[in-house]
C-alpha cells in the first residue's frame, strides 16, 4: 500500500476527488465520470480540472466546481487551480465507471 508522499500529484488529486459526492447520487464525482481530464504541469504546482455535471441545471452547478477547485488547491504543493466546466460532451450514464454503475443497480 502507497502512502500519500509515494503517490503523484495526479493520484492524490483523484483520491480528493474520490470524496466529493453528487448530493442527488451516491456516488462520488470521479466514479460518476463528472471529471473530464486532469492535466499537472511539469512542476507539479499547476493543475487544470475539466469536469461536467449531470445537467446544466444541477442544483450544485456554482458550489461543486467551487469546492473541487478549493479541495484541489488545499493539497500539497499546488499553486494553482483552474477549473473548466463544460457540457460538451453531455454527460450520459456510459462515463460512470464500472464500481457506478454496479453501486447505481445497473449492472
Amino acid at each position: 500500500m502507497s502512502t500519500t508522499k509515494n503517490k503523484t500529484l495526479t493520484e492524490r488529486i483523484i483520491d480528493e476527488l474520490k470524496l466529493i459526492y453528487d448530493p442527488e447520487i451516491p456516488v462520488d464525482i470521479y466514479e460518476l465520470g463528472l471529471i473530464y481530464d486532469v492535466f499537472v504541469n511539469k512542476e507539479q504546482t499547476a493543475v487544470k480540472i475539466i469536469m461536467t455535471l449531470t445537467t446544466p441545471n444541477c442544483p450544485v452547478a456554482e458550489s461543486m466546481p467551487q469546492e473541487v477547485k478549493d479541495r484541489v488547491n488545499a493539497l500539497e504543493g499546488v499553486e494553482e487551480v483552474e477549473l473548466d466546466l463544460t457540457f460538451e460532451p453531455a454527460w450520459s450514464q456510459d462515463l460512470m465507471s464500472d464500481e457506478a454503475k454496479l453501486a447505481l443497480g445497473f449492472m
